[in-house]
């Protein structure tokens, strides 16, 4: 990998967007620092060299909330261009709450963490997050963009 700041987006890279559940409701953070800033957005990142999905999902759930999550399940996938020139494949799981309680690790990735119910989301959302939305309540798992 190069540079942060002089790397090339020439090709998509893989996001994993983590739909943790706990009674009916969702973890949501208010981003900062990435695109993305002030948008509510899962937990989530990057699916590193070599590294299975799930170990993806319990990884980055612990680095960004301190939080182990399990009964991991797909939901959808998007093609996301939203945040051009930045080109994600986003692969969202949902997840269930373990134990711990959620809190800010990382305070340059992320402002707060709170739950919120599918009908009282806050705003504004990621971009990806009315897709995971329409997954949950209808069962689609393919999204283009």
């Amino acid at each position: 990998m190069g540079n942060k700041k002089t790397e090339k987006f020439d090709r998509p890279r893989v996001g994993i967007a983590i739909v943790l559940m706990k009674g009916g409701k969702v973890l949501l953070g208010k981003r900062k620092g990435s695109h993305g800033v002030g948008d509510y957005a899962s937990p989530g990142g990057h699916l590193e060299y070599m590294e299975s999905i799930e170990n993806c999902v319990k990884r980055e759930a612990r680095e960004e909330t301190g939080m182990e999550v399990e009964n991991i399940k797909f939901l959808r996938i998007y093609n996301m261009k939203d945040y051009a020139p930045k080109h994600y494949i986003d692969i969202a799981v949902t997840c269930q709450w373990k134990s711990g309680e959620p809190k800010v690790m990382e305070p340059e990735k992320c402002e707060s963490w709170a739950w919120y119910s599918l009908d009282e989301m806050p705003s504004p959302l990621f971009k990806s997050w009315p897709t995971i939305i329409e997954a949950l309540k209808t069962g689609r798992n393919y999204f283009d963009n």
